[in-house]
């Protein structure tokens, strides 16, 4: 799926064109079959000095 305006949409969201050719032409294959569940959420202590929540946010 996709096309020129479907990645022009990616470089204008992501900002830097080689990560975006690595996220179409590497990563996403790896998905292509899978049919949802891409993330997973793993939340961390508080940070230190403004106490703010933290996550760690993995591809699976």
């Amino acid at each position: 799926k996709g096309g020129l305006h479907r990645h022009r949409q990616l470089v204008s969201y992501i900002g830097d064109k080689e990560m975006v050719h690595k996220l179409v032409t590497e990563v996403a294959p790896r998905y292509a079959e899978r049919p949802g569940g891409y993330t997973r959420i793993l939340k961390l202590g508080p940070r230190h000095g403004d106490n703010a929540p933290m996550a760690r946010i993995e591809l699976v």
